[in-house]
Formats: structure tokens, C-alpha cells, sequence
């Protein structure tokens, strides 16, 4: 999206019956979540140093310092200044640097000029943190009923939206990271671990078939959603076949070697224009020295593992890869409506692997088959799959009275959808009918392929 990418939906959410009151109290299950999730952030930043967190390497990117601040800054607006009587900001003029598309809540900074802000520094928008942690901690120390009632779902919003920029934050430092032509590690991960035989990535995907059917699509029952994945409706979902896991980074050399970039014939006109004036050749990351391609990870620069999904790659890349491969994206329906059969389980944020690793069919049966049946893997995690779908609102959606943001109406020009989360997604944050989106020919994020195709 034309926004800060993974902020992918509308900040009005639907929490219906708490979420949290099953084990403890509500309260201290709420408490818990938060210093869970905020503590989470702050680990993903223990290996860098400041001044890693105050670079800006393009307009869609936040330095690390912001992502801190802002995350903050939204408990102090939603929280603390409207449940906390006489709650006055230390800094108030924190509100207009760490503001974000919250029209309603004020007056913000320009979002390119972020990198410009050397002040706060990065210690005192870590002092901002623990200092609004604490006020939390003191409005959630004995609240009533009511006044619970009222912050809960505000708050579990709140979850959501600083799991959103861990994801951001992940996907930004990389690209900054990138820049650098020392190429600095991240985090250490197990890089043997991650590969595989080149072998392994020969091996073909299959296709599972769907019959036709009006599918329920959108979010229904209780537990928190963003407002773009409702209201729940049918759609009529002619008869598909979806690949059994996402393409791989050998699939992808393959492309290339066939002069994939090359070729107008496989490109939107729009992606052609841009593949020209961006003179791209590979994914984003990817480097070719004596031969060879070599990719830059969290973890540092390592030879491309051909058995991995390819991932940094533009719509129009996949696109344009799914008409060379004799094929086409799925539609987000389909996607849905095929994931409905998953497990919501895979290579999520919470395995600090930050990289997308091979099928777990690659490492032996490859064919992907519980006896001769194809089964589909890799719905959830690795990388999010673009989709041929155009982002808009579902049928029937109003806005919410109250909303603390308007994505469906903000983010509606020139997007298209992705689903299923990436390596960098929490796994708690994920659903089936979760609908992240953006622009065509962004691929900074951990995007990536998944064919679908009609009848014979």
C-alpha cells in the first residue's frame, strides 16, 4: 500500500466477547499481553545499535526510533488521554512527530522526513516507552467492570497494531541494512539449518483441485478482526487448481535464465515501464558474483538456496513469472476459500529465522502427498502471496462509528491483495480472512508467489 505497507487494515476492530477470559483474571491476561507484546519489540532491537535505528532508506521505510515511538505514541492517544482523568504528555509535541494516517487524532509529520529527526534520540524514545508502560500499568492495576469493558477492546487493538510494525520494523531495518555494502548481520540464524539440496528445488510442485462453489468469505464469530475483512458474504468461486506450496527461489532462476525480464510478452504494461526504469533483473536482495546468485538476509549475505520460496518480489514480478510458468495468480476468494482446509501453523516472527525456508516436502517426499492426494502447504508464514484480487471493500461494509482510522476508504487506489502472513508476521496476529495489500510494484516486504490455474 501506498502507507507504511503491513499497517493493513482499518484501526476500527471487532473484539466481540473478551479474548481473555478463560485462564485469569481479565485484567492480568491483558496486562500480560501487553508487556508480552511490547517486550517483543523491544528484543527484536537488542542487536542494533542507534545509529542503525535513525536511517530512513526510502520513503516507505521508518527508522527503528519511530517504530518505537509510535507504537507508544498510539497507547498514549487511544489509551491515556482518554481513559486517564487529567492525563497530560509530558512531550506533547510527540503527537505530531509520532502520528501516523490518524487523521482524527491531529496534525503529523511528513512521513519521508522521518529520517530527519535525530531528536528524540533513540535512548529517550525508549525512556518514552517505559514511561507510558508504567501509566498503563497503573490504569490497568484496578480498573472496574465498566471502565475495562470500555479499554479492552481499544487495547487488543493496540496489540495488533505495534505486531503490525514488528513486522515493519523487521522489513525496514533490512532494507536499511542493505544499503550498506558491508552487509551487516541482523541476527545470527542457523543458515545450515536453512539449506537444503539444490537438488530438492527440481522437484515438481503439484496442484490440488477445487470444484466450484459459493464460498463464506470474510471474518464471522468472535475474536478480533480488522473492519476490511468483513462483512462475511458469499462469492461464487469457479473451479480452480492452487500449487501445492509457494514457488521457489529455482523455479524463479529459471525465469530468469529464460530471459524472464526480458520478455514484454509476460508483463503488465505498467510493470514493463517499471522493470525498465528500475532496471530490475532479479528479487530485491538479489546480488550475481562470478555466477552465481547470492541473496542479502537478516542474517548476512549467503548464497541463494534454490529450495527456498522466492520472496521480495513486486506484483508485477509475479505476474509476470505466473504467465511464463503457463499459469496466474489465484484470486484472494480462492486463496480463502482453498485455506480453509490449513492449519494456521508455519515459519512465523516468533522462530527469529526472519527468512522463508523450504517446504517441509523438500526435505524428503517432495511431491507434497499424503498418499496420492496433493496437500497444500505453506498457507501461513515464509512469505505473503500476492493475489490477482484488487483491494476493496466487501460487500455491504460500512464504516464503524468512532473508528480511529479509515484504511478502507485511505489505501483504495491501485493496491492489490496478499495473504497468509511471512516470516516476519506473528503468529498471533494472523487469520485466515486477515487481507494485507499494496502497490504493484512494491517488494521490500517478504512477498511472494503461489500459482493458481483454470480447468483444462
Amino acid at each position: 500500500m501506498s502507507a507504511p505497507s503491513v499497517e493493513t487494515a482499518s484501526t476500527t476492530a471487532t473484539v466481540g466477547r473478551s479474548i481473555f477470559r478463560t485462564s485469569q483474571s481479565r485484567v492480568e491476561s491483558l496486562r500480560d499481553r501487553f508487556h508480552q507484546i511490547r517486550k517483543f519489540t523491544n528484543a527484536l532491537c537488542v542487536d542494533l545499535e542507534p545509529e542503525d535505528c535513525v536511517v530512513q532508506s526510502m520513503p516507505d521505510v521508518s527508522p527503528t526510533k519511530w517504530h518505537l515511538a509510535h507504537t507508544t505514541w498510539f497507547f498514549e492517544t487511544f489509551i491515556l488521554k482518554k481513559f486517564v482523568p487529567g492525563y497530560r504528555a509530558e512531550i506533547p509535541e510527540y503527537a505530531y512527530l509520532f502520528n501516523s494516517y490518524y487523521n482524527a487524532a491531529g496534525d503529523m509529520h511528513r512521513r519521508d522526513l522521518r529520517g530527519l529527526i535525530s531528536r528524540p534520540t533513540v535512548n529517550e524514545a525508549l525512556r518514552y516507552r517505559t514511561s507510558i508502560d508504567s501509566h498503563v500499568d497503573e490504569l490497568l492495576s484496578n480498573p472496574d467492570e465498566s471502565l475495562l469493558d470500555e479499554i479492552e477492546p481499544v487495547l487488543v487493538l493496540g496489540f495488533h497494531h505495534e505486531q503490525q510494525h514488528q513486522e515493519l520494523l523487521i522489513t525496514d531495518i533490512k532494507h536499511v541494512l542493505a544499503q550498506n555494502p558491508l552487509y551487516p548481520v541482523f541476527r545470527v540464524g542457523p543458515d545450515a539449518a536453512l539449506r537444503l539440496p539444490d537438488a530438492a528445488a527440481r522437484r515438481p510442485y503439484h496442484f490440488v483441485d477445487f470444484e466450484q462453489t459459493t464460498a463464506e468469505i470474510g471474518h464471522e464469530g468472535d475474536g478480533f478482526f480488522y473492519d476490511n475483512e468483513g462483512p462475511r458474504h458469499q462469492a461464487l468461486v469457479p473451479a480452480f487448481s492452487l500449487a501445492t506450496r509457494p514457488v521457489t527461489n529455482g523455479e524463479y532462476i529459471a525465469f530468469i535464465e529464460e530471459n524472464g525480464y526480458n520478455r514484454s510478452e509476460f508483463w503488465l504494461s505498467l510493470g514493463w515501464m517499471t522493470v525498465n526504469e528500475q532496471r530490475w533483473n532479479a528479487p530485491l536482495y538479489w546480488i550475481k558474483r562470478d555466477g552465481a546468485w547470492w541473496n542479502f538476509t537478516l542474517s548476512g549475505l549467503r548464497p541463494v538456496v534454490e529450495s527456498e520460496p522466492v520472496t521480495h518480489v513486486s506484483y508485477f514480478e509475479a505476474d509476470a513469472y505466473a504467465n511464463w510458468a503457463g499459469a496466474r495468480l489465484p484470486t484472494e476468494f480462492e486463496w480463502e476459500h482453498a485455506a480453509l482446509s490449513c492449519p494456521i501453523e508455519g515459519n512465523f516472527v516468533e522462530t527469529e529465522l526472519f527468512h522463508p525456508v523450504a517446504a517441509p516436502g523438500q526435505a524428503g517426499n517432495l511431491s507434497a502427498q499424503t498418499g496420492n492426494t496433493p496437500v497444500l502447504q505453506q498457507m501461513f508464514g515464509d512469505v505473503w502471496e500476492w493475489t490477482r484480487s484488487a483491494y476493496s471493500p466487501y460487500p455491504g461494509y460500512r464504516a464503524a462509528p468512532g473508528a480511529l482510522g479509515e484504511y478502507n476508504g485511505k489505501f483504495m487506489c491501485n493496491q492489490y491483495v496478499l495473504r497468509g502472513g511471512s516470516c516476519a508476521t506473528s503468529r498471533t496476529h494472523i487469520r485466515r480472512t486477515y487481507r494485507n495489500f499494496f502497490q504493484p510494484e512494491k517488494r521490500w516486504q517478504f512477498t511472494g508467489i503461489r500459482l493458481a490455474r483454470d480447468p483444462a
